[in-house]
């Protein structure tokens, strides 16, 4: 499954979920990387209605 991380206030890398850790952090790799940082809470674009 794809996870999005941010690092920083603007930094944000996509990957491969590895695991959850106990301070809310998460774990991903990216090729042969592996990246900690916040998850990305997902949202839902509002649907627009068409006139």
């Amino acid at each position: 499954m794809l996870r999005t991380i941010t690092i920083g206030s603007s930094v944000y890398i996509q990957g491969t979920f590895l695991k959850e850790l106990g301070d809310g952090q998460i774990a991903i790799k990216v090729y042969e990387g592996t990246f900690i940082g916040r998850p990305v809470t997902p949202f839902k674009a509002r649907e627009t209605t068409e006139s």
